[in-house]
This record gives C-alpha cells, sequence and structure tokens, in this order.
C-alpha cells in the first residue's frame, strides 16, 4: 500500500514533534514515524528522568548535611528506591504521553508507529506500507555506544537506557566512563548510597574541558566518597555470580574492579544503521552520522537530518534548534545556518558546570590575544551562604575586539548563570556591557561583573 505526503519525519526526539506541528499548520499534509518511544532520548532516558534523579539525590545530600544548618533528623534517613523510580517514571509519563497527544491530536498529522526505513529517494516502509513525500525529515536520534570488550555480552551490563529501570539500590555500581553521562549517575548513586567507582581509561575526567575543570570535577567526586580510576583501560568484563568483576589495563593501583552493578557509559552512536540510506544514496561519515550542511541538507536534494544523528550537537538544545533552522530556512524566508549558534552546555552534576564558548586552552591556540579573569565559588556570597562554595567561575575574552570568547561557572547555579555570559555572545557585545550590568544581590551572576574587572593577559 503506498501513501502520499508533503513530507515524512522519522523520529518523535526534540525537533521532530514542532517541525510536524509547524508544516501541518502550513496546510501540509505529514507522516510522523515513531518505531518505540514518543519524546525520544530527552523524555524517556536522556535528560528529563535523569534530571529528576539528580533532583532526588540532591534531597538525599542535603538531608544528611541538616545538622551544617541547624536542623535535625529524627530517625534514620531511609532510601525507598521503588519511589524514586515511581516519581521519575511519573515525570517521564507525562512528557512521553504529552508528545503522543500532541502529534495525534494534530490535524493534517498522521502517526505511524513502526520501524521508518527508505527504498528510495523519496520512500519509506513502515511494516507493509509505503510512504512517499518530495520532502522527508531524519530525526532518529542516538543511542548508547557498547563497548567491544572481550565477554561484555556475557555480562548483565547496563546503559543509560537501563538504568532507568533499576528500582533497587546497587551494591557497587562500577561506571567504565569519565564523562558526562557516567558522572551524572555516579554522583547520584553515590548520593543514594551505593559505593561508587569510575574507570577512565585518560589521564583524567571530561577531556573536552580545560585541565583546572576536570580536576575541579574530581574533586567535588572524590569529596563524596567516589572512587576514581584514571589511566585504566578496560581489558573484559566478567560475570561472576551475582557480581561482575572488571579486569583492567593500568599502572597504579588494582588491576581488578568487582561490583554489583555496571554502566557503560562511554559515548554514544547514531541510529543511522538501520534506516536503508544506502538505497538512496544519503551520506554518513565514518562513524555513522548522517552529512549535512549549514542548513541541514543531505547531499540528497529534499532530505535533511535533525538533531543526534546529524552530529552537529548532541544536546536537546541544538536539536531544538535545528527544528528552528528549518522552520526559518523552509517557511518563514529568514536564511538561518548552524554555524549561527554559540556551543552551550551543562553538566549537572552537583553543583553543575555550565560552559558556552571556546575553552581556555582553545583560545590558547587561537591565536588571539586573550584575556581571562577567574573567581572561586568561595568569594561568591550567594554560594557562602548555601555553603556551597565548591567550584570556580572562568571567563575568555578577546583583548583587542573586547568580545567574549567563552566562559565556565563551575559551582552553585552555574547551568542557569552561564546564560547571562551567553546573551551577551549572541548580542555581538562587548565584555563591558556586562561589567557594566547592575546585578542583583545577592545571587551568583552578580559576580560575573565583578570578576571581568579583574581580567589579565594569559601567561
Amino acid at each position: 500500500m503506498n501513501k502520499k505526503y508533503d513530507a515524512i519525519i522519522i523520529g518523535t526526539g526534540q525537533a521532530g514533534p514542532s517541525l510536524a506541528s509547524r508544516l501541518a499548520q502550513e496546510n501540509m499534509k505529514v507522516a510522523i514515524i515513531e518505531r518505540k518511544l514518543f519524546g525520544g532520548t530527552c523524555v524517556n532516558t536522556g535528560c528529563i528522568p535523569t534530571k529528576a534523579l539528580v533532583s532526588s539525590a540532591r534531597v538525599a545530600h542535603v538531608a544528611r548535611r541538616g545538622k551544617e544548618f541547624g536542623l535535625t533528623i529524627d530517625g534514620s534517613l531511609t532510601l525507598d528506591m521503588k519511589r524514586v523510580k515511581e516519581r521519575k517514571d511519573e515525570i517521564v509519563a507525562k512528557s512521553n504521553q504529552g508528545v503522543e497527544k500532541w502529534l495525534k491530536g494534530t490535524e493534517n498529522c498522521t502517526v505511524y508507529e513502526g520501524h521508518g526505513r527508505f527504498k528510495g529517494p523519496n520512500s519509506i516502509q513502515v511494516g507493509e506500507t509505503i510512504l512517499e513525500a518530495e520532502m522527508i525529515f531524519i530525526n532518529v536520534g542516538g543511542r548508547a555506544f557498547v563497548p567491544p570488550f572481550p565477554n561484555i555480552e556475557s555480562v548483565d551490563y547496563l546503559t543509560n537506557s537501563g538504568m532507568m529501570e533499576v528500582d533497587s539500590l546497587p551494591e557497587h555500581l562500577v561506571v567504565v566512563g569519565g564523562s558526562y553521562i557516567g558522572l551524572e549517575f555516579s554522583q547520584i548513586y553515590r548520593r543514594f548510597g551505593s559505593e561508587v567507582t569510575i574507570i577512565e581509561k585518560s589521564s583524567r575526567l571530561i577531556q573536552r574541558e580545560d585541565e583546572d575543570i576536570s580536576e575541579a570535577v574530581k574533586d567535588i567526586l572524590e569529596n563524596e566518597g567516589i572512587q576514581i580510576r584514571l589511566d585504566a583501560g578496560c581489558i573484559d568484563a566478567q560475570q561472576d555470580g551475582d557480581q561482575i568483576r572488571v579486569n583492567l589495563d593500568c599502572e597504579k593501583g588494582s588491576r581488578e574492579v568487582t561490583g554489583s552493578h555496571l554502566l557503560l557509559a562511554v559515548g554514544r552512536v547514531p541510529n543511522t544503521d538501520d534506516l536503508g540510506l544506502d538505497k538512496a544514496g544519503i551520506q554518513v561519515n565514518d562513524r555513522g552520522y548522517i552529512v549535512v550542511d549549514e542548513q541541514l541538507r543531505t547531499n540528497l536534494p529534499g532530505v535533511w537530518a535533525l538533531g543526534d544523528c546529524n552530529g552537529q550537537g548532541a544536546f536537546t538544545h541544538t536539536s531544538y534548534n535545528d527544528f528552528e533552522i528549518l522552520a526559518a530556512n523552509l517557511l518563514d524566508d529568514d536564511p538561518r545556518r548552524v554555524s549561527d549558534r554559540i556551543l552551550a552546555y551543562a553538566l549537572y552534576i552537583d553543583p553543575p558546570l555550565g560552559r558556552v564558548g571556546m575553552t581556555e586552552q582553545q583560545a590558547r591556540q587561537s591565536g588571539r590575544p586573550v584575556l581571562m579573569a577567574t573567581r572561586p565559588m568561595t568569594r561568591v556570597g550567594r554560594a557562602v551562604e548555601k555553603s556551597e562554595t565548591q567550584g570556580f567561575m572562568k571567563i575568555l575574552v578577546d583583548a583587542e575586539t573586547q568580545e567574549i570568547l567563552g566562559a565556565a561557572v563551575l559551582g552553585v547555579g552555574g547551568d542557569e548563570v552561564i546564560h547571562s555570559v551567553l546573551d551577551v555572545m549572541y548580542a555581538g557585545a562587548p565584555y563591558t556591557v556586562i561589567q557594566r550590568a547592575v546585578h542583583i544581590h545577592p545571587t551568583v551572576t552578580e559576580l560575573i561583573p565583578t570578576m571581568l574587572g579583574d581580567l589579565k593577559p594569559l601567561q
């Protein structure tokens, strides 16, 4: 059975539903395909559920610190992991069901549940049905990468998706991977009460960040009792009854770590390997990401790729911006490009890291004359008042143009504070604009202008 549409969208992640709604509003006949969970990674196994867990873990952490604030909790603090999971599931269900209801109730939009695959340049097969359209949008997202360790398939390992189903407290969680996903889960479960060991093959955590940030994050996690093994590549993992033994290739420390649960958090891969892209002649790079231009067009006319599968950003906010770029270009006569956006993201350990623009290392390598200022959170009144003084702030400025090149805020509210810098960068304004701004006291962001008054040349 063949059915014709004006547009077909594969996937209901962050970009897909908004695009479907917008195209339908333009009186286009739209088909959108979902093979599993409405809402994609963010809603079901990423941002929303993990931040719900972060919040539960923070409550446990603050409760244990009650005496510091003059509060005494009578009786012991008891963790109910089943209720923790129920709360997380309730939040996820609201978003997941909301996306499904939205799409199925959208006029001019037909939802197909099943796996969509290209049959040709302008056709997609879902089950026994062939959908045809002159415009096709690929929004299939990504999934956890499972490294090819010997014996790994015989081990009861978890990825970020599997962690969403855990409703009991791991005795000892072993996390392979010292970047964003691994660090967030490590702190969550340590605060719940698990013993946690992080295994990272590199010499430091979160390699994409500057060394001072990596070291500060390591201190934060170790201060909470998390064991961190650096320069420790995994040789293999073996199931030993109800325990998992991970053998390491390392120079220092034990060459073996044994835990009750194993989380693999070593990166993501795009869901492009089973789409039939070869039948349509759509180009992918050596990592499987769909190759797109500045306006998200693939090499095949009439086909675009959005979100995590195009390699242009691995965040919910960049995926949604992909939708905005497409809508502006196709419907609003408002040319926009991927390169218009400034890289910004957060690491949701507690305290969080907010990051925008260049790192210090990138600024040094740029050849520009760079000014930098830093400020420890111990000198931020709001952090002191909350007894949350871990971390620091850093900002980088071009000495000639006065433009802000990048910034990092590792500390209380860092994921929100960073936006005061980001907005000035988008405005193309000199750093003096925010330096002369009068911010509210007492806040964390009020120290951004103060910090900018202490800029010095990079040494």
